[in-house]
């Protein structure tokens, strides 16, 4: 009979210590999460970014990365209208993406510009405070799946 009980222990602290890294990240989902469009730039993220590993999340249409100072991505926030705050263009081999970039003294925030649905990312400066156009780059892909809507950056 010590047998079963000494299994059972085992297996439920394995169990334990297992979930322990598995949490998923709550991530409020944007107004327009819904989307379909916001399906497939989703399924165009990289697993990668930053060197960072894909994590799970809470909501729709995010996704995030890394356990500590987790970078961040919503799709499906208001589209920016008219501005004229500086853009930050982004070109890789297979898209040219537009992003409005602000920064607090945490984290940069980017939104694309021109496209619809929008794509949030929020990057915390101890992750890329001077890189954060390559964490740009490495999603720019995927935020280019969502249609311009005939805005550009001047």
């Amino acid at each position: 009979m010590r047998r079963p009980l000494l299994s059972t222990a085992l297996c439920t602290i394995a169990a334990l210590g297992l979930s322990g890294c598995t949490h998923a990240l709550v991530v409020d989902p944007a107004t327009y999460a819904s989307d379909p469009t916001c399906a497939e730039v989703m399924l165009a993220i990289p697993e990668i970014v930053g060197g960072l590993e894909q994590r799970g999340t809470t909501s729709q249409a995010t996704q995030a990365w890394g356990d500590e100072y987790p970078i961040v991505a919503r799709c499906g926030v208001e589209p920016p209208g008219p501005t004229t705050e500086p853009c930050l263009s982004i070109a890789t081999a297979s898209a040219d993406v537009d992003w409005l970039v602000s920064e607090d003294p945490e984290q940069w925030t980017a939104v694309t510009f021109g496209r619809s649905p929008a794509l949030e990312l929020t990057v915390p400066k101890v992750r890329a405070d001077d890189a954060v156009s390559e964490v740009l780059a490495a999603i720019s892909t995927a935020a280019a799946r969502a249609p311009v809507n005939n805005l550009e950056c001047s």
